[in-house]
């Protein structure tokens, strides 16, 4: 294995861990599983079976709207937060994070950008 297969992976279950560390952390209840993706200025991670008995008690009964908008408003509160973890774990500066939730399967996908290096490795001006 390389060494850069063995830092990706490293990096990724960090930024997994992470995740789901502060949605444990400040919704009460993480995902039951999470896995990162990391390929060239791009970081993914899926987390599965994030709904807390409230938002799923809001869901049965057809309110997947007021959970969507509440886990949006959380998402923006916590940028810095989850931000910090991939800067961190990758070493490098985000440029942009996205979140999105889906119901059916019961998932999120946390999204950040990287700011781009150039050949030499460095930042690009």
């Amino acid at each position: 294995m390389s060494r850069e297969v063995s830092d990706r992976g490293r990096q990724a279950a960090s930024i997994s861990n992470a995740v789901t560390r502060l949605h444990r952390e400040h919704y009460g209840r993480g995902a039951t599983t999470a896995r990162t993706i990391i390929q060239g200025n791009y970081v993914v991670c899926f987390l599965d079976d994030i709904y807390t008995p409230v938002e799923r008690t809001l869901i049965d009964a057809g309110r997947e709207h007021a959970v969507r908008e509440t886990r949006q408003i959380f998402q923006d509160a916590m940028a810095p937060k989850f931000i910090e973890a991939v800067e961190a774990a990758m070493g490098r500066k985000v440029i942009a994070f996205m979140s999105q939730v889906c119901f059916a399967p019961d998932m999120a996908a946390e999204v950040f950008v990287l700011e781009p290096r150039g050949e030499d490795g460095e930042p690009e001006s």
